[in-house]
């Protein structure tokens, strides 16, 4: 199911629905044309009118109203609105498990304002930052973080359209944000990570370096004109890097090695830990057209390792299996996927691509379940600059082919050519890799 769709778990977003941000509010004109239009486009479509009464019934009961008239008077009279945002704070706070009173459930608003808020920046300062200008929040909206603020403003016509869907948007988005709380809470996903980077550094890398010690590494890479895959890679010191120009189809890539001891030999290994940050978790609910948090939640650890060779990835494999056991806890591998040494990745999200060269798999050990991905050091490469392949394009395609674009930044409202701009992208993010 799109989530550009009727269908869709955030059909309330959409722009061509019955809860479409319009120019002018229709409450103030209950019998003008416009809202006979608007009644009539929902008459027929028994989902549709079922969607619209639910979610007009969680306004009113979020703002303890009966009728439009009052949300009306909530919006001029400032003792009403004070009296319904102190409510709403202890609604909210009960939905989503605050302990602590109105003044940590307020804290935690302010949170989940901030996270909306990252999610946009996030977007603007990356995968749409030539069109940043464009798509930037109205300072009213970027200011606000109160529930009922924000869903008052969608009734108050000094507003103008962008920064009332704007409102909207924020509102949905700070709901995504208190789930994922709420659900990392219940799930002690920080207590785990911490357990996680314990175990790494007790039992899986050498003893004989100190925490954070690494050693610096270059890969000098070669690339094949047609694609930009790897064709050669050499691991450089850091004086036999600054020795090196590189030349076109040439790249000198940064790694920072630590080691793990197996049967008396030390490996050298380079490895990121994942802990998504909360805009992400919110991005990846949206993606995946969910509202569910333990979508974006139960596979937040990852690790990405990179090795010399595919012996020393079986070797790296086996060395955590025995780890565990020496940590006092069985390690199973799950949904393992291979395709180091062959074939093509068969992956389910959009703007994947099948020429993805790793070890994929998902351990489950000591009350944690860690996705791991592990590369040679070529086909990290690939992963970093392989046209069709490198992940700056990925993110693009994933971003704009699921309909988030679409989603946060409508073209009737922002005014934009998303298909032409995906393009665009495209384009200029393959340009920095190769060129830079």
């Amino acid at each position: 199911m799109s989530l550009l769709d009727q269908h869709s778990v955030f059909a309330a977003m959409l722009q061509d629905g019955p809860f479409a941000i319009g120019d002018t509010l229709l409450l103030a004109h209950p019998f003008s044309h416009e809202t006979k239009q608007w009644v009539q486009g929902i008459r027929g479509n028994l989902l549709l009118k079922t969607k619209y009464r639910l979610v007009r019934n969680q306004v009113f009961d979020l703002l303890d109203v009966r009728n439009f008239d009052e949300i009306l008077a909530l919006v001029h009279d400032r003792r009403l609105r004070l009296k319904a945002a102190e409510r709403a704070y202890l609604l909210i706070g009960n939905m989503f498990a605050i302990e602590g009173g109105q003044r940590e459930v307020v804290r935690q608003l302010h949170e989940y304002a901030r996270t909306a808020d990252d999610v946009i920046n996030s977007l603007r300062a990356k995968v749409l930052a030539p069109f940043s200008a464009h798509i930037e929040t109205t300072n009213e909206i970027v200011t606000a973080w109160d529930p009922v603020e924000l869903l008052l403003a969608q009734f108050d016509d000094r507003y103008h359209k962008k920064a009332r869907f704007e409102a909207k948007r924020k509102l949905v988005l700070m709901g995504l944000a208190g789930s994922i709380d709420l659900r990392e809470r219940e799930t002690k996903i920080a207590e785990k990570f911490l357990g996680f980077l314990n175990f790494l550094n007790a039992f899986v890398w050498s003893p004989d370096y100190r925490i954070g010690e690494l050693d610096i590494r270059y890969l000098h890479s070669r690339h094949h004109p047609d694609d930009f895959s790897c064709s050669s890679v050499k691991v450089l010191s850091e004086e036999e890097a600054r020795k090196v120009v590189p030349g076109p189809g040439e790249k000198l890539t940064l790694i920072k090695r630590r080691r793990f001891r197996d049967n008396g030999t030390d490996i050298p290994i380079y490895v990121t830990i994942r802990k998504k940050e909360p805009p992400a978790k919110v991005l990846k609910l949206l993606r995946k057209n969910e509202k569910n948090p333990a979508t974006a939640v139960d596979d937040e650890l990852g690790l990405m390792a990179v090795l010399d060779s595919v012996n020393d990835v079986k070797r790296f494999v086996r060395h955590l299996t025995r780890s565990a056991t020496v940590a006092k806890s069985f390690m199973t591998l799950e949904d393992i996927s291979d395709t180091l040494t062959g074939g093509e990745y068969r992956s389910s999200a959009t703007g994947s691509s099948g020429k993805t060269a790793m070890l994929k798999f998902f351990a489950r050990t000591g009350g944690m379940r860690i996705e791991f991905i592990l590369h040679t050091n070529r086909s990290y490469l690939n992963y970093i600059y392989q046209r069709n392949v490198a992940h700056d394009e990925y993110e693009v395609k994933r971003i704009f082919d699921t309909g988030v674009v679409a989603f946060l930044f409508p073209p009737d409202i922002y005014r934009l050519d998303l298909d032409a701009i995906r393009d665009l992208q495209l384009a200029r993010f393959r340009r920095q890799i190769e060129e830079n």
